[in-house]
């Protein structure tokens, strides 16, 4: 039986909106965007990686084993759904499976990004995506989320709830195609700690990646 095809793909657009230039803002000693292409790169599973930009002048920036697919530019505009980009790009390149990932997150692993894929690969999961633990009290649309007013827990005891991440998301093309869904109805959950949770929309956030970076916290 041959193998699945794993394809992992990284959408960038350079006009970002909060943080001018993000994803080749120098951080460290190279742009942001390096950051994820490498560790895609060092993951087992994935048969190729791409990078899905509508310039042409990213290219000297990526890592040799990357491959550049040029997206129409009008898939750079603020309103586009990410649904759309997912789709242009799958509609270019065929996979058994794809790996959407973002340039947002510098500090993820190739260890996580290999068991994530594993997971999808070979058990039962659909899917997977990353998040974060929140074990606090938690509120959603004016009433407590997992907390009764009744009983106040201690913080320790309280049930938690997990906000998804961007960092990664894996699904197979058939799910693609039927529900064009990025998760689906038996997901892999990823939970992401410390630096690795670390997702770079603004100036704060590159300064705690500079922070993470420079006293070595993100190894």
């Amino acid at each position: 039986m041959a193998s699945n095809r794993v394809v992992a793909f990284v959408p960038i657009k350079l006009n970002s909106q909060r943080l001018s230039g993000k994803n080749l803002k120098i951080l460290g000693p190279m742009p942001l965007l390096q950051y994820v292409l490498n560790a895609l790169i060092q993951a087992k599973h994935i048969n190729d990686v791409y990078v899905f930009c509508s310039d042409d002048s990213i290219i000297e920036f990526l890592p040799n084993q990357v491959k550049f697919l040029k997206r129409e530019k009008i898939l750079d505009s603020d309103e586009t759904l990410g649904v759309d980009i997912y789709e242009s790009f799958i509609s270019h390149v065929d996979s058994d499976y794809y790996l959407l990932a973002h340039a947002t997150s510098p500090f993820i692993k190739p260890e996580t990004i290999t068991n994530a894929i594993d997971k999808v690969l070979n058990t039962d999961y659909d899917s997977a995506f990353t998040a974060q633990t929140v074990k606090n009290f938690v509120w959603f649309e004016s009433e407590p989320l997992n907390y009764s007013l009744d009983f106040i827990p201690r913080t320790q005891d309280i049930e938690p709830v997990y906000v998804e991440c961007s960092a990664f998301f894996v699904f197979s093309k058939k799910q693609w195609v039927e529900k064009k869904r990025r998760i689906g109805e038996s997901p892999y959950m990823v939970l992401l700690e410390g630096c690795e949770a670390i997702d770079i929309d603004d100036q704060e956030d590159f300064l705690l990646a500079e922070f993470y970076l420079e006293r070595g916290l993100h190894v």
